[in-house]
């Protein structure tokens, strides 16, 4: 069962952050809300939480708050891009600025040298919690020494196979877009864990603690069924260990202790914005591979028919049908996810399609589109992520930020910004741009996006195509895959 003192404390700090509130305010409920989580610490499994969470911290963010740029009034659409499976120094190695490292080290100090490893390759790698906690070695302070260990899922793998990059030939659409826009190398996972619960932190900022992949059923959500379940963390311990106590993957009461609330839920709340998720059909019963599916009053209300959108390349004909909504996640089909092992190298070129659809459009002066990679796929990366909880941040993931209102470099020199960042500034920035609340701890403590990235002062920038080896028609065209952007 999940722990209900972690699930105060989530629910705590989500009424925490709110908007419209005086200086002297914000102070007082800070203090306050520090003396409502120590007395939630004694309540098994929140010490991790409450230990990051003090009266300074609410400080900083009020005043972060204020000074980071606003796209009010000139941002009215975010578009957030989810790719599967790549680490920073994976995909973007060797790009001018930006920190990478062309080798790295096993847990016997021995130096290992990046061999180049194309997305086409046939070899997958493990990635779950347990790998990454691994991976990044948390007994040898953070030494990142871990991957040597990675095993293949299909089939078995080279030596070393973890410390890989993809070359630079088949990645030159997501370098156009760092050229042109900006780059971010210090953007990390929220979570620690592999795709079903990256995608939860994209939504809802937290994943109820579960861990891994949900198994049993026919879907990764509600529609498995009440033998869908998935494990949770024993979150007692930073990190986390994990456990076999399971949860059925359909959130809300009475699977879980309160009801999830999601960015989708809070634009409703709204009344005037607009959400869409667009993400692929798989398998014969035609189920949609989609965050939200787990989410029980979504899955099982008026949401699901009106908000997620199948199959995802309907977001290119709405959008050059003239329809946009204010907050959208775009998932890819398996084919073009950029995940290992599936033997394909489409999804630079899916991704510059899903951009040069917005940018050629009349949404483009009013837009920020966000392009990251769900988890680190057992890839190679050399810098140590920080640990703010039992469950993150995770394994360091590119992030591309492509907007009319991105700063643009001297002449010569593309922008790579080395601000922490991680999933909870997406929400963030959607969060602030909007005038909502923060969700859980991660969106709350996150650094929203600031002048490093935007300059909202400056004219809409003109949008430059970005160079692509097929175009809309051959997604629109591509048949569909069923089967899920990841397995794992």
């Amino acid at each position: 069962m999940l722990a209900v003192g972690a699930v105060r404390v989530r629910r705590v700090v989500t009424s925490w952050w709110g908007f419209g509130m005086n200086s002297g305010a914000f102070v007082r409920r800070s203090v306050a809300v520090a003396a409502a989580l120590a007395t939630a610490g004694c309540s098994s499994g929140t010490s991790a939480l409450v230990s990051h969470l003090t009266p300074a911290a609410p400080i900083r963010k009020a005043i972060e708050r204020l000074s980071a740029p606003s796209g009010s009034g000139k941002i009215q659409h975010i578009v957030i891009v989810v790719q599967e499976n790549r680490s920073f120094d994976n995909l973007f190695q060797g790009y001018p600025g930006a920190n990478t490292q062309p080798y790295g080290y096993d847990s016997s100090g021995n130096q290992i040298a990046l061999k180049p490893v194309g997305l086409e390759s046939g070899f997958d790698l493990a990635h779950f919690f347990p790998t990454a906690v691994n991976d990044i070695d948390y007994a040898k302070s953070e030494a990142m020494d871990g991957f040597a260990a990675t095993k293949c899922t299909k089939p078995s793998c080279p030596p070393d196979f973890a410390y890989s990059y993809v070359p630079r030939s088949e990645t030159k659409p997501y370098w156009q877009m760092a050229r042109q826009f900006v780059l971010a190398d210090n953007f990390f996972a929220s979570d620690l864990d592999a795709s079903f619960v990256g995608h939860q932190f994209l939504i809802a900022g937290q994943a109820e603690q579960t861990w891994g992949l949900p198994v049993g059923g026919a879907a990764w959500g509600c529609d498995g069924g009440p033998s869908e379940v998935v494990d949770l963390l024993d979150p007692s311990f930073v990190p986390a260990h994990t456990t076999k106590n399971p949860l059925q993957t359909c959130f809300d009461p009475p699977v879980t202790a309160a009801t999830d609330t999601t960015l989708a839920d809070e634009i409703d709340a709204t009344g005037t914005l607009t959400w869409r998720y667009y993400a692929p059909t798989y398998g014969q019963l035609g189920y949609i591979w989609s965050a939200y599916d787990a989410i029980n009053h979504i899955r099982n209300g008026p949401d699901w028919a009106n908000d997620v959108k199948s199959p995802e390349t309907t977001f290119i004909t709405d959008v050059q049908g003239g329809t946009l909504a204010n907050v959208t996640w775009v998932i890819p089909s398996f084919f073009n996810s950029d995940h290992s092992g599936i033997g394909t190298k489409t999804g630079p070129d899916w991704v510059a399609n899903v951009v040069n659809a917005v940018g050629t459009s009349p949404f483009w002066n009013s837009t920020a589109i966000f392009v990251l990679w769900d988890d680190w796929g057992g890839w190679y990366d050399h810098v140590a992520p920080p640990l703010l909880d039992y469950d993150g941040l995770g394994i360091r993931v590119p992030l591309l930020v492509i907007s009319p209102y991105a700063i643009k470099g001297p002449k010569g020199h593309s922008t790579v910004t080395h601000t922490q960042y991680e999933f909870g500034s997406v929400l963030k920035f959607a969060e602030t741009t909007f005038g909502l609340s923060s969700l859980a701890a991660s969106d709350a403590r996150a650094t929203n996006f600031g002048s490093d990235i935007f300059n909202f002062s400056q004219p809409a920038r003109a949008f430059r195509a970005v160079k692509v080896n097929v175009g809309p028609k051959y997604f629109l065209g591509q048949p569909r895959s069923l089967l899920p952007p990841d397995e794992e």
